[in-house]
């Protein structure tokens, strides 16, 4: 009868009732919708308060143009680079023992530890004008600062640690046994990860891909350091936002804004798309 009164003392103690999950989910959907989808709504509404035309026209304009085409370009390199990069890390930590694990682990997770502002800061201090390398390259005419591939590189050292660390738990929990099987059976290495790992962790790094090239996209810090702020040249859409917003060109800033955020909710639609395309790969791999 202990027993029984125990049990029952448990399950009242541990499940919620009707009127409690009712309340938890409702301040979980006031919260969201305060936080994220009034504000997100508001840009939206801002953006096209002035009608369909002048929505346009903030588009069209060529400064918008070339921050959008810059935008895509430095998403479109530095999100394949940091993919490889992150699968390579995250195979061999999981999958090899070596010395300095720990430390390769740590160094990974810098990115999140330091201020976006200081990775462009490292930068400049490294290939600007009166940077360590600034001499050399200004004596063979690369310019690095205040250009594209600054760019580029800020984006790779803020955007490096998501694919790793979204591979890394999930091939630990994996366990080595069935690429130790692949190989006993004589199969290289690039067959053991295409045919045995690639499937158990294709969304894990899809998520992680699709991450990266969300924060590539909006990069403000660390862009607006390195890039210079040269309009129409080295401005990328979160930094066309601030310059018509500091202009009081309020119109035209929502209207640059509602794309990037359109850009994040089509990324976010076609990762529902293919986990709900593709549920049945997903339950069979149980990731």
């Amino acid at each position: 009868m202990a027993q029984a009164f125990g049990m029952s003392a448990k399950n009242k103690a541990t499940s919620e009732g009707l009127v409690t999950r009712t309340l938890l989910i409702l301040a979980a959907v006031a919260y969201i919708a305060l936080i994220l989808l009034l504000p997100l709504a508001s840009v939206f509404s801002e953006a096209f308060a002035h009608g369909l035309a002048a929505f346009k026209a903030a588009i069209v304009d060529p400064d918008a143009l070339a921050a959008i085409k810059l935008t895509l370009t430095v998403a479109a390199i530095s999100v394949p680079i940091n993919m490889v990069c992150g699968v390579a890390a995250a195979w061999a930590i999981t999958k090899h023992d070596f010395r300095g694990k720990d430390f390769l682990i740590s160094l990974i997770d810098v990115p999140f530890s330091i201020s976006p502002v200081v990775a462009g800061l490292m930068y400049l201090l490294l290939f600007g004008a009166q940077g360590w390398f600034g001499d050399w390259l200004t004596e063979h005419n690369i310019q690095i600062a205040f250009a594209k591939p600054g760019i580029v590189l800020a984006t790779l050292i803020v955007t490096l640690p998501f694919v790793a660390r979204e591979l890394i738990p999930l091939m630990q929990a994996q366990g080595r046994e069935e690429e130790e099987a692949a190989l006993t059976l004589g199969a290289p290495g690039w067959r053991i990860f295409l045919w045995v790992t690639l499937p158990n962790i294709r969304w894990g790094l899809l998520y992680g891909v699709l991450l990266t090239n969300a924060r590539a996209m909006g990069e403000f810090g660390a862009v607006s350091v390195i890039s210079g702020h040269i309009r129409g040249e080295t401005d990328t859409m979160p930094l066309q936002v601030e310059v018509l917003y500091n202009e009081y060109n309020f119109a035209a800033a929502f209207s640059v804004a509602s794309l990037l955020a359109g850009l994040a909710l089509v990324t976010l639609a076609v990762k529902s798309f293919l986990e709900w395309r593709h549920s049945d790969q997903l339950a069979a791999s149980g990731n």
